[in-house]
């Protein structure tokens, strides 16, 4: 006889342990699945992904008013706008950029092509941004603000990529910065003979909503700067204007916005 058991408590008690069991099991399941399921998601942002995400965040029309307007005797109003002008055989995305001041947008002072493709395996960085001359560069101004029927063909476009000027190494940015991806040239930079220059560097950052950080600079042989901003990068933020959609309309550019969402996601980005 056991003293100070009631009829039916054994049985009571086996039902809230199955109970508390099955709860239990649901809950390591949900945890199981949701850590699998991030990790296909982390998967599946391919080296690709990564540079259709920097083309696409670094085409359309930017200004740095705002940087003007704060600071105007080190930092002017300038016009960028990038956009897609062609795509090489092994899927490299070439852009045609240029830059004016903000009140002579029809007089580019700046007009390059970019060509952006993953990074080389054995390079510790996601995506590689390389920046050409344009054999004739006359003939691209305002390049982005034409319609389709009035830019040079894509073919013509590669034809007209002339010597290589600079390439850029990004990586995604660090957890808990504001950034996407940042970068810069080799240590060792490139020649430039600008306004008394022997070599210059490039530093680049894109953020969140398409915003650029630009810092390039130019250095003589005794490593005094001659050229570029001395406080900081230029910053350029999108104009408000829907001219960006414009852009990408007159070329097959594929990205998709759950695409960026996921590989922001990623970063764990921090405002």
């Amino acid at each position: 006889m056991v003293i100070g058991s009631e009829p039916g408590s054994g049985s009571s008690d086996s039902a809230g342990g199955w109970s508390a069991a099955r709860g239990l099991l649901v809950k390591t399941l949900v945890m199981i699945g949701g850590a699998l399921l991030l990790k296909r998601l982390t998967k599946s942002t391919t080296r690709w992904d990564h540079a259709r995400l920097v083309s696409r965040s670094l085409s359309g029309e930017k200004f740095s008013k705002d940087q003007a307007a704060r600071d105007p005797d080190h930092y002017f109003n300038i016009r960028m706008v990038t956009c897609p002008a062609a795509e090489m055989v092994d899927g490299s995305n070439v852009l045609y950029f240029e830059q004016a001041f903000w009140r002579t947008p029809q007089k580019p002072f700046r007009q390059r092509f970019y060509m952006v493709k993953p990074c080389p395996k054995e390079l510790k960085c996601d995506v590689e941004l390389s920046s050409y001359a344009i054999r004739d560069a006359e003939e691209y101004k305002n390049f982005c603000d034409r319609s389709k029927d009035q830019r040079p063909l894509p073919e013509e476009v590669i034809g007209d990529i002339a010597e290589h000027l600079t390439t850029i190494h990004l990586k995604r940015c660090e957890r808990g910065k504001r950034c996407l991806y940042e970068g810069s040239t080799p240590p060792d930079s490139f020649p430039n003979l600008w306004n008394g220059a022997a070599y210059c560097t490039s530093e680049l950052a894109i953020h969140k909503n398409n915003e650029i950080h630009a810092w390039d600079r130019g250095f003589d042989g005794d490593g005094n700067q001659v050229w570029g901003p001395k406080e900081g990068p230029y910053e350029f933020k999108p104009a408000p204007a829907s001219s960006t959609n414009d852009m990408f309309s007159s070329l097959n550019f594929p990205i998709q916005q759950s695409m960026e969402k996921r590989i922001e996601g990623s970063f764990v980005l921090q405002e």
